[in-house]
């Protein structure tokens, strides 16, 4: 049993020399794990300005004298005269050319009481014309209901008429449920590092040990397939598990700099809640590492196990994504790799209490599928087409 123990401890020693030896590999696989904080922060920041912040829009008025009120509540909202646009904006505003023509009876067709019609002129199908056209929308929209309600307020007709029912809702969702931007990017983001974080160590040590004939040598010596696949299924994961790592540990770190109070919303990645989702991970971490190198070795050289392996990080985006489309999800999701653990993730991004049955359901399903890779993957090592690339 010692014997044993301390063949598998040399073997595993042995990947990890080959994943830390390369500095600048390690961080090239790390990479995305270091930047994906970064990109929640800018990204957060960036959604929060559109949905809350009213940055200004700069519109070419023609006849703007003859609605003085109208171009006050547009100034009041944010939506100025073009000739106010300053000198670093002006080339972004002037090919976006958004237009509006007032016409010259306004002012008459307003006091008779009479349809006004004004022309708003854009490229619709620019994206960056998009949002201040609906805003140019809204406005002038409530602009004429705040008439229209004058006006029949100066007739005695009580305007709370026009509303007889009133829907009042009530949030009922944790603090925690405000702010689902951050817990959806990083739920994928987790997800993402568990695969993407240990694929170059996955490849090198099964494909590119194999072309250097290091696998060959390995094999010759009186250690069994089953040893040499979990050595390399734990160097492999090993540093999977620092990619999640990082990556809980930067965003609790990045969402610091990003002003939630602005939509009323908290977010907090304490100790026990990454601990929780470091848990629910690292079986991913290991199924993820199991079906690179799996895939890995079926491949003939190690270009083709690059671009073979690497199709295999759609999974852990494609998967949550159907599963958070899905209006009636069957039960059976819960016990799926990655869709069980991306439905927990949603729950204590929520701040629901966690369902420890649906996770010890999942990571054992998981695991079963891990352990039946490692299983079927030392039992191909013992073949010579496998060992060799052989057609």
């Amino acid at each position: 049993m010692n014997l044993h123990l301390y063949q598998l401890k040399a073997l595993i020693l042995k990947e990890y020399k080959e994943a830390f030896r390369d500095k600048r590999a390690l961080t090239v696989a790390l990479m995305m794990a270091i930047l994906a904080p970064i990109m929640i922060m800018v990204m957060s920041k960036i959604m929060i300005e559109k949905l809350v912040d009213e940055p200004p829009v700069y519109v070419k008025f023609t006849g703007a004298e003859y609605a003085p009120k109208l171009i006050m509540h547009l100034a009041k909202n944010n939506l100025l005269n073009f000739i106010d646009v300053p000198e670093d904006e002006k080339s972004a505003w002037e090919q976006r050319n958004i237009a509006i023509e007032i016409p010259e009876d306004y002012a008459a067709d307003m006091a008779e009481g009479k349809p006004i019609e004004l022309h708003l002129q854009a490229d619709f199908t620019d994206k960056a014309v998009q949002p201040p056209v609906r805003r140019i929308n809204n406005e002038v929209r409530e602009f004429s209901l705040s008439i229209g309600y004058k006006r029949l307020l100066l007739r005695g007709v009580d305007i709370r008429l026009l509303n007889p029912v009133k829907l009042v809702e009530q949030d009922t969702a944790k603090p925690d449920a405000t702010f689902m931007l951050i817990s959806m990017m990083l739920g994928l983001y987790l997800m993402l590092a568990a695969f993407m974080s240990g694929l170059s160590v996955a490849i090198d040590s099964s494909a590119g040990e194999r072309e250097r004939n290091v696998l060959e040598m390995l094999l010759c010596q009186p250690v069994s397939t089953l040893k040499i696949v979990l050595a390399k299924l734990i160097g492999a994961s090993t540093i999977s598990v620092i990619g999640v790592v990082l990556v809980l540990v930067l965003t609790s770190i990045s969402v610091g700099f990003v002003d939630l109070t602005k939509i009323g919303a908290t977010f907090s990645l304490d100790m026990s809640t990454a601990g929780v989702l470091l848990l629910l991970l690292l079986p991913i971490c290991f199924f993820a590492s199991a079906c690179q190198l799996f895939v890995a070795f079926q491949t003939k050289s190690f270009k083709e196990a690059q671009s073979t392996v690497g199709m295999l990080i759609g999974i852990p985006a494609f998967i949550p994504f159907v599963v958070s489309m899905m209006d009636d999800r069957p039960q059976w999701l819960h016990w799926l790799p990655l869709a069980g653990q991306s439905l927990i993730m949603e729950d204590i991004f929520k701040g629901v209490e966690v369902n420890w049955l649906a996770m010890l359901a999942t990571s054992g399903v998981t695991i079963a599928i891990t352990v039946a890779l490692v299983l079927a993957l030392a039992k191909k090592l013992k073949s010579e087409k496998v060992v060799m690339a052989l057609s």
